[in-house]
């Protein structure tokens, strides 16, 4: 499977309200493919983890220190 967070120390992500998102195995099932196509397409990743509750939300932090990505893959059992 496959984890992930994405985030930014200052709270927000471009013109959007929240600092990023976290993503797990689940998220594509949990949003339906045929979403996950239109939201790629369009550039909209907001809806797609807005939809499924993956949204980080920190709020402004007033800070601006740098932004994190982690990623984790762990094999199939």
């Amino acid at each position: 499977g496959v984890w992930a967070l994405a985030g930014d120390s200052d709270g927000i992500d471009g013109s959007e309200d929240n600092a990023g998102a976290v993503i797990d195995p689940d998220s594509l099932a949990a949003l339906g493919q045929a979403e996950a196509r239109r939201c790629l397409e369009q550039n909209d990743s907001y809806s797609a983890f807005a939809r499924i509750g993956s949204l980080v939300m920190t709020g402004p932090t007033r800070t601006n220190v740098n932004d994190l990505r982690i990623v984790l893959v762990a094999a199939a059992t």
